[in-house]
């Protein structure tokens, strides 16, 4: 607290430190301020006021000092030894009296400590000690230990060197005690914990590098024993030793030793020392010699392939036709790698058809059949050109592509490779992978693949790559070029019925924890639930649902509630499948009305039946086109509608309406893209059925491409159509003439249950299609 009794003291400022009340100092007399300061206190008993300057102005608690001691220094000029009393709180100014700068002071009398006082002096204390024991500041420490009073341990502070100048003042004008400690208390903490960080820091960082030397050392020291021992088991040796025993090609090994002699020369701490021994070790990884042994019994292939897969006779055919070919080449001699270039006598077979028919299962068929290895590699989705040809060796994490990774898999040069979803590759900025599936699938290359990280030939010749598809367009045509396609376009109901009975069934119930003898799923049934419950051209659907009922009578029997054996027929299913989906009764109630026609098409689910709509509405002349429909599919709109024009006297049809009124034909299922010009025929017929008044047959389906003159063109996808009409309850089939040769394909118990119209010309289409005049007129 202030002192009552004000004194009237010269200013000595101070610019450079802060003397503090114990301090005992030497001030050299550098100013004028200064020489008039000490010369003015000679007149007050040798006492005046030490006050920091601070931004161009004074403090607002100075020092009350003591001069002790005066004389001129060595270096000239006069100092003096003061010693600081106690703080002073300043007050007003003074009239000058000669030089020197007076004011009114009123000293700080400290009052004596309180617990509070006694307690942050003691934690203030252990922490300076830390601190000093820390930099070996024994002899301070001891010094600190003497001093009691709490004010006098809190101005202690000021002989830290790592204080500035503002905390030095700030600890000046912070006359309150309790106040200082603390302040001075939050300092040594900061201080300690930035010590202590520092020390830590500095002890990992020692602690590496003396485990890097002394492991540096040790390595020095095992490679000098190894060598006086004549042991010669090192890294490099034992990599020369794996080259030798791979029997690796002539052109592989040069690659691999050079390698192997990089790795000599470089040390453990080059970035790619890692680099090298992972190359060497996918190159020793791969099976460069290792081939399966071929099965070339055709009866026993012919067997294993009948008793995975029920139909699907083209695929088995140019697999049984492969192994024939194998065979005779063996028998009579033949070097397998004769052939141009040294390439071998692989195969590259596309299977394409819709979701559920086998493909990706007959690939695993195959390999059994053939004795081989078989590998999968799925290519949905993939976009980046180096899954499938690598990363080059220069980039971080670099890996092979996934037919080198897959190679390794397989463990021989010669595996079924099964390339799945090979139409659903994308492309974008980072590369083109059916591009580089060129290489890979092309029978006069794949004998030099070259992946970017390998960087050498390696002879794809050998192996029987199967590529899967849904579609063809998806796939581009230099892709598409290399492929030898089979199509798998579905399974009539006899093949599913069998397909179940045989594969389906005995797998659901295997899943569902029962014996075979315990649940008995009838023909009926089955046929009942390809009929009823599901439409489709694989059988993935067919699938579930046993799987609903068989699931439904293992809970019946868990429970109690039945008793085994269980029978289920066709007369059940509602228990077990609810109410049946209505399929074949929605061709007869849309084409009840004119204006609608039922059309055949080919999606990536399989053949389907699209309907399309036809009105007439007020408003301005001309065509509105909705449903998602493609450019083609817009253009055959166009043609089926100028065609219907030119044609109206002809057909008995008003063709005012046409151009008085607007036509809308609309293609349902507006959330799916269509597109295509086989639905040309079935346009136009909608549109004559709108102008006549004569509703389409509700038993005929209708496929083919029409152009101006009226003339129906050859379309694709026949047998998938043609299973597709058969499924949905269509009996009467128009199709183009030009297909003819395509029924071949189409299993004959669909084509006695179908009656086929071969039409070249529209006219024969509305023949067949329309309701005759009479029968329009009556309904």
């Amino acid at each position: 607290m202030p002192d009552t009794n004000t004194l009237a003291l010269p200013v000595l400022p101070l610019s450079t430190g802060v003397v503090l009340p114990g301090m005992v100092v030497t001030i050299a007399a550098e100013s004028a301020d200064a020489t008039a300061a000490i010369e003015a206190a000679e007149t007050t008993a040798g006492q005046l006021l030490l006050v920091p300057r601070v931004d161009g102005g004074y403090a607002k608690v100075g020092t009350l000092a003591q001069i002790e001691n005066s004389g001129d220094l060595p270096g000239g000029g006069r100092g003096v030894v003061v010693r600081g009393l106690s703080r002073a709180v300043i007050g007003a100014g003074l009239p000058t009296a000669g030089r020197a700068l007076w004011v009114n002071a009123d000293p700080v009398v400290e009052p004596p400590p309180s617990e509070r006082d006694i307690e942050l002096a003691r934690e203030y204390r252990a922490v300076v000690e830390s601190i000093l024991e820390q930099r070996g500041g024994g002899r301070i420490a001891g010094a600190l230990r003497e001093i009691s009073e709490p004010g006098q341990i809190a101005d202690t502070a000021g002989y830290w060197p790592d204080l500035t100048m503002e905390q030095r003042v700030q600890l000046l004008e912070t006359v309150d005690v309790t106040e200082r400690l603390e302040l001075v208390l939050g300092w040594a903490r900061e201080a300690l914990a930035e010590m202590t960080l520092k020390q830590r820091v500095q002890h990992e960082v020692d602690e590496g590098l003396e485990r890097s030397q002394r492991e540096y050392l040790l390595r020095q020291q095992l490679a000098a024993i190894r060598k006086e021992l004549g042991e010669d088991d090192d890294i490099v040796a034992e990599y020369r030793e794996r080259i030798a025993a791979a029997g690796l090609p002539e052109a592989v090994r040069e690659a691999a030793e050079k390698e192997v002699s990089r790795l000599e020369r470089m040390g453990e701490q080059n970035p790619e020392h890692g680099w090298v021994r992972t190359w060497l070790d996918t190159i020793l990884e791969l099976p460069w010699n290792v081939r399966s042994e071929e099965t070339r019994d055709l009866d026993r292939a012919r067997e294993v392939l009948d008793a995975d897969h029920t139909g699907l006779s083209d695929p088995k055919e140019r697999i049984l036709e492969y192994l024939a070919v194998r065979k005779l080449r063996a028998e009579r001699g033949l070097d397998e790698a004769d052939g141009p270039g040294g390439r071998r006598g692989g195969a590259i077979l596309a299977l394409v058809g819709p979701p559920g028919v086998g493909k990706t299962s007959l690939g695993e068929s195959v390999a059994r059949a053939t004795g081989r290895t078989f590998v999968r590699v799925a290519l949905g989705g993939v976009r980046d050109e180096a899954e499938i040809r690598g990363h080059r060796r220069t980039y971080v994490g670099a890996q092979p592509g996934r037919i080198v990774r897959a190679l390794k898999e397989a463990g021989t040069m010669n595996p079924v490779f099964l390339l799945d979803e090979v139409d659903k590759v994308g492309s974008d900025w980072r590369g083109d992978p059916a591009s580089a599936l060129l290489e890979v699938l092309d029978p006069a290359q794949n004998h030099t693949f070259r992946d970017h990280y390998l960087e050498v030939d390696l002879d794809l010749s050998d192996v029987l790559f199967i590529a899967t598809a849904n579609v063809l367009d998806t796939i581009p045509p230099p892709l598409l070029d290399r492929l030898e396609v089979i199509e798998l376009d579905g399974y009539t109901e006899v093949e599913k019925v069998d397909i179940a009975r045989d594969h389906l069934l005995p797998r659901q119930l295997a899943q569902a924890g029962l014996r075979p003898d315990e649940v008995e799923v009838t023909d009926a049934a089955i046929a009942a639930i390809i009929s009823d419950y599901t439409r489709e051209a694989g059988v993935r659907g067919l699938e579930r649902q046993l799987g609903k009922v068989v699931r439904k009578a293992a809970t019946a029997i868990a429970s109690g509630t039945a008793t085994p054996p269980l029978r289920i027929d066709a007369d059940d299913l509602v228990g077990y499948l609810g109410r049946r989906k209505v399929f074949h009764e929605e061709a007869a109630q849309r084409t009840a009305v004119p204006g609608v026609a039922t059309g055949l098409a080919v999606t990536g689910a399989g053949g389907d039946v699209l309907f399309v709509e036809a009105s007439v509405a007020d408003g301005e002349p001309g065509l509105t086109l909705t449903g998602q429909l493609g450019d083609v599919m817009k253009e055959s709109a166009q043609i089926a509608l100028s065609y219907v024009r030119a044609h109206a006297a002809e057909l008995g049809l008003d063709a005012s309406t046409l151009d008085r009124r607007r036509v809308h034909l609309h293609v349902p299922a507006g959330a799916i893209p269509k597109d295509g010009p086989s639905a040309g025929v079935t346009m136009t017929t909608a549109l004559v059925s709108l102008l006549s008044g004569r509703p389409v047959r509700a038993d005929v389906g209708m496929t083919g491409e029409v152009t101006l003159t009226g003339r129906v063109l050859q379309i694709g996808g026949v047998k998938q159509k043609l299973l597709a009409a058969h499924r949905a309850g269509l009996r009467r089939i128009i199709l183009p003439e030009r297909n003819e040769a395509d029924l071949d394909e189409v299993p004959e118990a669909i084509r006695d249950d179908l009656d086929i119209t071969l039409a070249s010309d529209v006219r024969q289409v509305l023949e067949v299609a329309l309701e005759p005049p009479a029968a329009a007129q009556a309904a």
